[in-house]
Order: structure tokens, then sequence, then C-alpha cells
């Protein structure tokens, strides 16, 4: 009767603890964030990195200051700078939000843990008038 009472007791811990790592990972990865003078400013000071998935030529066109553009098909390319950010927030945007999660999947899948989505993305940020940068 002990042994079973034990197994019991394993069973819902182990459970419990898998299902709050589920529950945690599905956080992680529907995490964003919103346009701030904090969140500018936090990318301003090199704290936190702002990446524009869009193509050269889209980054070009007009992006977010301070933003760095790394094309989502080829993030696999950037890895040795996005390692020295591994423990930094990571923020991702695109123009609508499509690729934007492609990156951000990627890298979670390479155990990049703070990695947020610009609510918004480009389309967004136009929609309010902000500044845009241009090359």
């Amino acid at each position: 009767m002990r042994f079973v009472i034990a197994f019991c007791v394993v069973f819902v811990a182990v459970s419990l603890f898998v299902s709050l790592q589920c529950t945690a990972k599905a956080r992680a990865q529907q995490t964003s964030v919103a346009t701030s003078p904090f969140l500018m400013e936090r990318v301003k000071n090199n704290d936190w990195m702002l990446i524009d998935v869009r193509s050269p030529k889209a980054f070009a066109n007009g992006h977010i200051p301070g933003a760095i553009n790394m094309p989502h098909e080829r993030i696999n390319d950037y890895l040795s700078e996005l390692e020295q950010h591994k423990g930094k927030p990571i923020i991702i945007y695109c123009q609508s939000g499509q690729k934007a999660h492609i990156a951000m999947k990627m890298l979670e899948e390479m155990d990049f843990s703070e990695v947020m989505h610009f609510e918004g993305d480009m389309l967004g940020w136009n929609e309010i008038g902000a500044t845009i940068d241009r090359m």
C-alpha cells in the first residue's frame, strides 16, 4: 500500500513539473512588447537588441531607429553576433508579424530565452506616425 501511495505522489509531482514547464515555454513563445520610451531607451543603450527580420531592401526603405537587420531566412548567419546577447532581451519585428514569429521560433529552439515580439510590427509603427530611419 505504501508503494502505491509513494508511486502516486511521485507521478503527480512529475506531472505537475512537466505541466509547468510546458506552460512556461508556451508563455515564452507568446511574449510581446509594445513601443514605449523605456523600450527605445534600452535599445539605444544596447541593453536590448531590436531586430528587423525583413529583407535588406525593406529595411533600407524604412526601419525603427536602433534596429539591426537580420533577414529571417538567414538568422543562422548571425548566430555569433546573437550569442553575445543570449542573456539579454531580443525584440523581433517584421512587416506584419509572420516572419518575426518564424525567427522567434528559430531562436527559441537555439535556447535564446528572452525573445519577444514587437507588437504591431512595422505596420503598427507606421500607424502611430513614429520616426523611421532610412538608409
